[in-house]
């Protein structure tokens, strides 16, 4: 992957699992999860597309498929694509999953992007600080902390020579899990038990299908999502950026 696709993970991968599919498809809270546990194991885009493949392929085989009904979801996907990320790693000869990051001479975003990210982002986690600011005032004073610490960082964007977006991306994510942190613990009993009654029925039928570390990590990525949508937050990392 070049550093555009690695900033893009995201897009590509549902761009390509609805070319996969034949049709568009409104991609869920629950698919959404799954591609983010791929992106933090560093499965690469390869991988992922040679998985969605294969798990294609193997559905175009099942009673399911000659009945008519199409593959909807990702989580079908997630043996075929953890396959082929073994098998790429075991290329590799030991290495690793292959983890591209954006070098000194690649730029896949503009400064003007950037800022224009980081300034979306402030105003919206302070229209949501502002918005909670009663009903859940430790939140709301996270919001604004994390707001303020993104102006901080803002400076980095004018240094000069090239960006280092890897250490960029470090910072943002150190954001993010501290604000997902804080929404987890102070939310409201209610909210919570929806989101996770939600989450439940969405990975019912998938839940035989996978490990207990699967699904536990699949679950926090799901109640992250659904958690920032509640509270209508932004995501700061720079795969969210397009």
């Amino acid at each position: 992957m070049d550093s555009f696709n690695y900033f893009n993970y995201f897009t590509e991968i549902e761009e390509y699992f609805w070319r996969k599919r034949g049709a568009h498809l409104l991609v869920s809270p629950l698919d959404w999860a799954i591609v983010e546990t791929w992106q933090k194991a560093g499965i690469p885009l390869a991988a992922v597309r040679k998985g969605i493949d294969r798990a294609f392929e193997s559905w175009s085989r099942s009673r399911r498929a000659a009945g008519g009904r199409r593959l909807k979801s990702l989580a079908y996907c997630v043996d075929a694509v953890l396959d082929a990320a073994a098998e790429a790693q075991e290329a590799a000869a030991g290495g690793g999953p292959e983890i591209p990051v954006a070098g000194p001479r690649s730029e896949p975003f503009s400064r003007d992007e950037l800022r224009h990210y980081f300034e979306r982002n402030r105003s919206r986690l302070r229209a949501s600080a502002q918005k909670h600011r009663v009903a859940a005032t430790a939140i709301a004073s996270r919001l604004e902390e994390t707001a303020n610490r993104l102006e901080e960082i803002t400076p980095l964007l004018d240094s000069p020579g090239s960006l280092d977006l890897e250490d960029l991306e470090r910072r943002l994510t150190v954001l993010e899990e501290k604000l997902t942190a804080a929404v987890s613990g102070d939310v409201d009993e209610e909210t919570l038990l929806a989101i996770r009654r939600d989450m439940d029925r969405s990975l019912a039928p998938y839940r035989r299908k996978m490990s207990a570390e699967q699904l536990a990590q699949l679950e926090r990525r799901y109640i992250q999502k659904r958690l920032f949508e509640h509270f209508e937050l932004p995501r700061l990392s720079l795969f969210y950026l397009t």
